[in-house]
């Protein structure tokens, strides 16, 4: 349980209300005991339950916690400014009070492992954050359930000194290997490139090309050589694999090769087709839903979306914006009802990762549990729950 002490009993039921389930939705109430639900039943009928915490939802939907695969939320509240550090737990905390507050019940705090942006300061502090996640974890401080998805640049040429030691971890389940090389995959037009770095890092032109070509030399020496190293570590571990920014059916190919189970962000229709049809899940990020498009200028998420290829949405930068994009799916992607649109927040997740003790409304799940208002087309929270616990 996340919290001792709680005005709830070891029952909970939550009734009267419009319940998101694998394939449908109804009006009824669920029962949760000792945190797994226990019983779903039809019917807007508020029992009378001597002992139990009963919540009348007052028709206000019921929808499983979300999951969260690939979130930077993390790395935001440890280096909140640049050249800033805040101290890892209390920036670790801070992260969980606002992923509870979305509504992600279990998240996959990405770690960069090998990241040219902040250099000496994101190096000394990659270790601590996954320590404060860990600790944070252990000592009961956080309202969700956290694991850790180390992000890793192939093309930085330390990742085999520095991954050895964290991939080995408590709570590390995910990896995805990464190449924000100019030229590559996200940035296979470099102008897209020199816009988002020249504008991050102030550099003037002659500094962006000096940039532009140290970056390309890295990628030539380090990137093949990491990726093997990277994929051969995860395996050892036993450990989910994604890839990251696929554009074209060769990297998809290069995926399957490696037994990956995740393409996170596709860049193109192609790859995300690709991937979708060889049995890759298809992740792509809520802000580009919420937003109506990427912001590197790449596939629109809603176009896969009503191509049938979308499986997983991600809160990716923004955690409110994943509950938002969920609802969003379900009025502008035909293809997609609300219990499949949820499913991209829920159980599509879980799945990719070997969670299957949560995810979706059925007897013997988490009772992971979001009340959910829907307000002219705006869900709102209007609770959390995290194994029948109130959190939020």
């Amino acid at each position: 349980m996340p919290f001792e002490g709680d005005d709830e009993s070891d029952t909970v039921i939550f009734a009267n209300a419009y319940l998101i389930l694998p394939n449908r939705v109804e009006r009824g109430r669920v029962t949760v005991e000792r945190g797994l639900i226990t019983e779903i039943a039809e019917g807007d009928a508020v029992p009378t339950a001597p002992g139990a915490t009963v919540i009348d939802c007052a028709g206000d939907y019921l929808m499983p916690g979300m999951i969260e695969l690939h979130t930077d939320n993390a790395e935001k509240h440890l280096m909140p400014r640049p050249g800033t550090a805040w101290p890892p737990l209390a920036a670790a905390i801070a992260h969980d009070m606002q992923i509870i507050a979305a509504g992600i019940t279990t998240v996959y705090d990405s770690v960069a492992v090998g990241a040219f942006d902040e250099g000496d300061m994101r190096l000394k502090t990659l270790q601590a954050i996954c320590d404060a996640v860990v600790e944070g974890a252990q000592n009961n401080l956080f309202k969700a359930d956290h694991k850790i998805h180390l992000r890793c640049e192939i093309a930085f040429a330390g990742i085999e000194n520095l991954l050895p030691p964290l991939v080995a971890g408590d709570l590390v389940g995910l990896l995805s290997v990464m190449d924000h090389t100019p030229g590559q995959r996200q940035f296979v037009d470099e102008s897209k490139y020199r816009l988002y770095y020249q504008g991050k890092h102030g550099f003037t032109d002659a500094e962006m090309e000096a940039y532009i070509v140290e970056r390309k030399k890295d990628q030539i020496r380090n990137s093949a050589r990491n990726r093997a190293f990277v994929v051969d570590l995860a395996h050892q571990y036993g450990h989910a694999l994604a890839s990251h920014d696929d554009a074209t059916e060769a990297h998809v190919d290069e995926a399957v090769r490696d037994r990956m189970t995740i393409a996170e962000f596709p860049t193109t229709v192609d790859a995300a087709r690709a991937s979708h049809e060889k049995g890759l899940a298809v992740l792509m990020g809520a802000p580009n839903l919420v937003r109506g498009g990427s912001h590197s200028g790449n596939v629109a998420a809603i176009e896969l979306a009503r191509l049938g290829l979308l499986d997983i949405v991600s809160s990716d930068y923004f955690p409110a914006a994943m509950i938002h994009s969920a609802f969003l799916l379900a009025e502008q992607a035909e293809s997609m009802d609300l219990p499949a649109a949820v499913a991209t927040v829920t159980r599509n997740p879980a799945k990719a990762v070997g969670l299957t003790d949560r995810g979706e409304i059925a007897v013997g799940m988490k009772g992971d549990l979001l009340r959910v208002h829907d307000a002219r087309h705006h869900p709102l929270l209007r609770g959390v729950w995290r194994d029948g616990h109130r959190v939020s």
